[in-house]
Parts: C-alpha cells; sequence; structure tokens
C-alpha cells in the first residue's frame, strides 16, 4: 500500500494540483466554499488506533452539525473501530474493500459516487501526509478541505488539493491535532497556516464498548475452554506483535517468555494469553511452547475484534507495543502498559489514567514520524530493548495487585 502511496499517488497529486489551479484561470465561476457548513467527512483509511485518539475530533464534528450529517470514509476492515465508539450512525461509515486491488479501485468509485451525491461541505483528512486520502478529499467535491500540507519543510509532497492547509506541528498530540482540524473548518483559508485559535485541550477519550451480557456470556465460555478453567483471574494479555507492519516497535519475544514465567511463579493464580492477528498464530505458539505451563494460553487468531474487546473487559492487565490494540483497549476498564520505541508518547500515548507508558527516549527516539512516512533506517531497535523485564513485571505485580 505504501508503494502503491508513492508511486501512483505522486503522480496523481501533481495532476490533480494542475487541474485545480488551471481552473481558477478559467472565466467561469468555481465552486465557492459554503456559507454554512452542514455535513462533514472525515478521511481515515488505515490505522484505525490512531481514530480513537480522534474521540474528541469526530465529537466536536458532532457538536457543529450534529451526528446524522458526519461521515466516515474507511477500508472496510478498520470500521470496527467506528462502529464501537459508536459516535455517528454505521450508516454514515463508508466502506472501500481492501482484500485486493481490483475489487479496492471499484470500491473506491463506489465510495466517491455515494460521497458526491451526499454534497458533502467540509472534508478533513486525517491521515498524515498519505497522498491517497488527499486524493479522495479533493475528488470528495468538499468546498472546504482540511488536511496537512508541506509547505517548506521535510514532509512528503502530496500536491496543493485543500483549500485549508496546515502545517504539520509535531509538538501537539494528535489528539489535539484532529481538533485542531475540524475547529480550522471555521476559520479563513487565507490566512493559513496561521491558525488564530486556542489550542484544544488534552480531553479523555469518552467512548466505552458496552457489550451485551448475552455474548460476554458466550465468549466466557470460549476463554474458559482456552484457558481450560474457569478460574483465570487474574489475567494478563500479552500483545508480541509477532508480525507487526513495524518490526521496529516489537519488544523482543524472549523477553515475553521470561516474564510470563517470573509472574506464574510469582502467583499460583495468574494466568496469560498471548493475542494478535491471526497470521502471528503460529509464532504466538511459539512464545506459548516457550514458556511451557498450563497457565499460559494463546488466544491469536481465535477471536473476532469485538471478541476481542470483550477480552479486554474481562483481563486485568494488557502488555503491548504502540499499536492498536493499546488504543482499542483503553475504550474498556483493563490496565494497559505500553511499550514505546520508535515512537513518542507525546504525540500518540492514550489519555486516560489506566494507560502506563514506558520509554527510554534515547537520542535517536523516536525515528518514525509523519515527516518521513514512518520509515526509518534503524535495524536495530535498541530504545525497545532498553526497556527491561525488570520494568514490566514490577509494574504488572503494582497493577494487578500480585
Amino acid at each position: 500500500m505504501r508503494r502503491i502511496d508513492c508511486w501512483l499517488g505522486r503522480p496523481i497529486c501533481f495532476v490533480l494540483t494542475v487541474i485545480r489551479k488551471s481552473r481558477n484561470l478559467l472565466p467561469f465561476p468555481q465552486k465557492r466554499a459554503p456559507q454554512k457548513v452542514k455535513r462533514i467527512l472525515f478521511v481515515k483509511l488505515a490505522e484505525q488506533g490512531a481514530t480513537v485518539l480522534a474521540d474528541a475530533a469526530i465529537r466536536r464534528a458532532v457538536e457543529m452539525v450534529g451526528k446524522e450529517n458526519v461521515y466516515f470514509l474507511v477500508f472496510e476492515q478498520n470500521r470496527f473501530i467506528l462502529d464501537v465508539m459508536d459516535i455517528i450512525p454505521q450508516e454514515n461509515v463508508i466502506t472501500i474493500p481492501d482484500n485486493n486491488f481490483i475489487s479496492m479501485v471499484f470500491g473506491t468509485i463506489g465510495a466517491l459516487h455515494r460521497i458526491r451525491k451526499l454534497r458533502i461541505d467540509a472534508a478533513v483528512d486525517f491521515e498524515f501526509f498519505a497522498r491517497s486520502s488527499a486524493i479522495l478529499t479533493w475528488l470528495s467535491g468538499a468546498g472546504i478541505r482540511v488536511g496537512l500540507h508541506s509547505f517548506a519543510d521535510e514532509s512528503p509532497y502530496r500536491g496543493d488539493l485543500m483549500t485549508h492547509r496546515l502545517n504539520y506541528n509535531p509538538h501537539l498530540h494528535t489528539s489535539q491535532m484532529f481538533e485542531v482540524m475540524v475547529e480550522a473548518i471555521n476559520l479563513p483559508a487565507k490566512e493559513m497556516p496561521r491558525l488564530d485559535m486556542d489550542l484544544p485541550k488534552m480531553r479523555p477519550v469518552e467512548s466505552r464498548f458496552m457489550p451485551g451480557e448475552g455474548e460476554l456470556k458466550e465468549f466466557k465460555a470460549v476463554l474458559e475452554k482456552e484457558a481450560q478453567t474457569s478460574n483465570y483471574s487474574p489475567l494478563i494479555l500479552l500483545n508480541a506483535n509477532a508480525s507487526d507492519m513495524l518490526p521496529l516497535r516489537r519488544w523482543p519475544w524472549e523477553r515475553y517468555v521470561e516474564l510470563s514465567k517470573r509472574l506464574i511463579e510469582k502467583s499460583p493464580a495468574v494466568h496469560i494469553a498471548f493475542t494478535g492477528a491471526p497470521d502471528e498464530t503460529e509464532n504466538s505458539q511459539k512464545l506459548v511452547r516457550a514458556v511451557n505451563s498450563q497457565r499460559c494460553f494463546s488466544m491469536t487468531g481465535k477471536t473476532t475484534l469485538r471478541q476481542l474487546m470483550m477480552l479486554y473487559c474481562l483481563a486485568d492487565a494488557l502488555v503491548t507495543n504502540d499499536s492498536g490494540p493499546a488504543h482499542f483497549a483503553t475504550l474498556t476498564d483493563i490496565q494497559v502498559i505500553t511499550l514505546f520505541g520508535p515512537e513518542t508518547p507525546m504525540l500518540f500515548g492514550a489519555n486516560t489514567p489506566r494507560c502506563h507508558i514506558l520509554w527510554k527516549n534515547i537520542p535517536c527516539s523516536p525515528c518514525v514520524s509523519a515527516y518521513n512516512n514512518r520509515q526509518s533506517t534503524c535495524k536495530n531497535n535498541i530504545c525497545m530493548q532498553r526497556i527491561s523485564v525488570d520494568e514490566v513485571y514490577d509494574l504488572l505485580c503494582e497493577l494487578c495487585k500480585l
């Protein structure tokens, strides 16, 4: 997807920019920004963990135009978290299939057709410098288009397709950046990137995952079968990210094994469950075998995303790197220990008292950012390796009262 975004997105952005600027030279009237914004579209195709951080921004849009007039464009497999957050109607979530390139192309055409029929007034691009989202924002037909622009900094080129062009501020938390984008809708485009407004306060995520009693009871039976006991508490979840798209974020696997063994030795009641995506199943099973305890098992590939959220509701703590689960879990009451390394909690840490961050803040960290399309030349993630088993173990014992 990155290759497509780079090699196709770059020339398409250039061509569309030429078309946009050429229109300004034509003698007939051009489409103007609406006097009053009635419908808002958000474009956030991937990495829906970050959508949790947009909770306050989406709620601000709802305050402005009503939830029935807020729409979201997302890849089909990533719509789940929007349904869980339940801020806007499910029918307002417009999806693009991403199982193969052909279906993605035709799905995009269909999604744009629906969006154009809605006559969207303002489209906000929540992706940081992705060309595909910039293209879709322009093609939405919205009179107001809010998004990041490279200006004179080192961020990737993606044309000049926005009416409200914002400068990326790497010193703002992502949740604040998203809310600034929404507030920018009401500001004069000609003054940007200068923003005459107060910085939005950091607000905790209001959305909560509330499973039904019936489905939670049904899932408990699944969990008891995998744990081979109905008395699995305290339950600690480990998300080892065995096949993560950004390997630099991984904490060494052997440390998950050592941590599990120490926890099991510490308490005769504690149970450990490894979680992850279906393609991580084999590696998770290897970790379970390395721990070699009846109180350690794998839930990797054995849950739907909704069941994973129910697992968070039933467990006591989760240890994970900075990835989707770290943010999804904040919608429940579970204690979350997030291990940061190549990225920074100053931008992506969840704003909740149940989120506990371990980060070494070494001089070369963070090395991935919006400026470099989250790519790094680093081949040895010392930033993650410097987080010791002792630190995670001690924090878990404190949180779970072991």
